[in-house]
């Protein structure tokens, strides 16, 4: 399939989960815990504790989205996949309309679910558990193209642990996703996140970032409250910015150097200037605050890390000019608010690309991420 003569490998295409995903499977001791959405638009992400509260950040109101020219644009071109209830054939003809042959499938309304800081930790480990069974049941239409990310919660490491096992090996998910902003109090290079990151290494699957702008924990963008155009510029990149000093900066790429990790719906265009920071205060204070470093962080990146590039971010190419095309892997972000749907890959192939770069970003970057084989699926 793919398009122009390019195969193309979605690294972070979304799925629309039922609002009552987490009332039918979650597990029985925990239901009546379980948080119920609503559904009344294309795109209603709202979601509501079994007494009714708002679940999420306090800012949240139960009250519809305010309807803006973007609303309204989503109404119309998302209203078919809405009437069909953003089914698994829903997903697969998303796929053909963009000529994606593969896509890495993350959620929408779970990106929501764990982000309450200091959830009961039995209680996260269950909604995640349920997420990950609902959608392995939605990948079974066609597992060879829709590949399973399972979602693991970070309030309880031997739950990660675990959840992170079953769903490599019992559900044969490519990989996990964890929320880029602090839920726990834990920083991401902190020893508590090492078993996790030993596991990952030993399941030889990757780990990827991916934030929101709804948090009920702290969260850069949240100081624009209530503008949400401020917040949402904010949110997503400053938040990847920070994990992936951690892992660069902070010794997690030093102490699992076959760890594989991607900072996704964040842009790229950030990425030559953060980097070069890092080196510069590595060369600075790093004997003092990161001695066990044995390589600049931009190594640490160039070696284990990738970010997703939008479809129109033309500030791709110098991205490329400066860090090089090895490390960044294309997302149409389908059905969400920046999404160009139905034509991401149209808009991406017009960018001023040389074929190479083109080729590596739609797919063999990608393929390389997600790893098992991914690249040997047909033309």
């Amino acid at each position: 399939m793919g398009k122009n003569g390019y195969r193309i490998l979605d690294s972070d295409m979304h799925i629309m989960e039922p609002p009552d995903l987490w009332e039918r499977y979650t597990d029985s001791q925990f239901r009546h815990l379980a948080p119920q959405g609503l559904n009344e638009s294309v795109r209603d992400l709202r979601m509501l504790h079994p007494d009714g509260r708002p679940w999420g950040r306090p800012q949240q109101t139960l009250e519809r989205p305010r309807p803006g020219k973007q609303f309204n644009k989503d109404q119309i071109r998302y209203r078919t996949q809405f009437e069909r209830g953003w089914s698994s054939e829903v997903q697969l003809d998303a796929m053909e309309s963009e000529g994606i042959d593969v896509a890495a499938l993350y959620p929408t309304r779970g990106l929501h679910t764990l982000a309450i800081p200091d959830l009961d930790p039995p209680l996260a480990a269950a909604l995640a558990r349920a997420y990950n069974n609902w959608l392995y049941d939605f990948c079974q239409l066609d597992p060879e193209r829709m590949l399973g990310i399972g979602m693991i919660s970070p309030f309880n490491i031997d739950d990660a642990v675990s959840e992170t096992r079953r769903c490599v090996n019992e559900l044969g998910f490519r990989g996990v996703f964890i929320r880029a902003n602090i839920m726990n109090g834990r920083n991401w290079h902190e020893p508590y996140y090492d078993d996790l990151w030993s596991t990952l290494e030993e399941l030889h699957v990757p780990v990827g970032f991916h934030e929101s702008a709804s948090s009920a924990a702290r969260q850069v963008g949240e100081q624009f409250e209530p503008d949400f155009m401020l917040r949402h510029t904010y949110s997503h990149p400053v938040e990847q910015m920070m994990v992936l000093g951690s892992f660069c900066g902070g010794g997690v790429l030093e102490r699992h150097p076959k760890l594989r990790a991607a900072f996704l719906e964040g842009n790229c265009s950030w990425l030559p200037w953060l980097l070069w920071r890092l080196d510069e205060h590595w060369e600075m204070f790093g004997d003092v605050w990161s001695p066990d470093l044995t390589m600049p962080p931009s190594d640490y990146f160039k070696r284990q890390c990738y970010v997703s590039v939008d479809s129109d971010e033309r500030l791709v190419t110098q991205v490329i000019e400066v860090v090089g095309n090895d490390n960044i892997v294309y997302s149409t972000d389908f059905p969400h608010v920046d999404a160009k749907f139905p034509h991401s890959a149209d808009t991406f192939l017009e960018m001023p690309l040389r074929d190479e770069d083109k080729r590596k970003i739609l797919w063999d970057n990608c393929a390389a991420f997600y790893g098992a084989n991914v690249g040997t699926v047909p033309t």
